[in-house]
């Protein structure tokens, strides 16, 4: 009969090691990213146009379909 107590201590010790290995890794990651000298990523939104604007666009859309 298989030792399932001993198969579970290995499954959780070897889980606890690869979470600790990917927590390493991504505060690397941070640590890496905030030395940097890149300026910080800025997202352009485009200018919106009103909905009234879109009305020719609207029409061409069948919400029944």
């Amino acid at each position: 009969m298989p030792d399932y107590k001993s198969m579970y201590f290995r499954l959780f010790n070897r889980v606890s090691a690869a979470i600790e290995l990917l927590q390493k890794a991504q505060q690397e990651g941070e640590n890496k990213y905030m030395e940097g000298d890149e300026p910080p990523i800025v997202l352009a939104v485009p200018n919106e146009t009103p909905i009234e604007d879109n009305d020719e666009i609207l029409n061409c859309i069948d919400i029944n379909s």
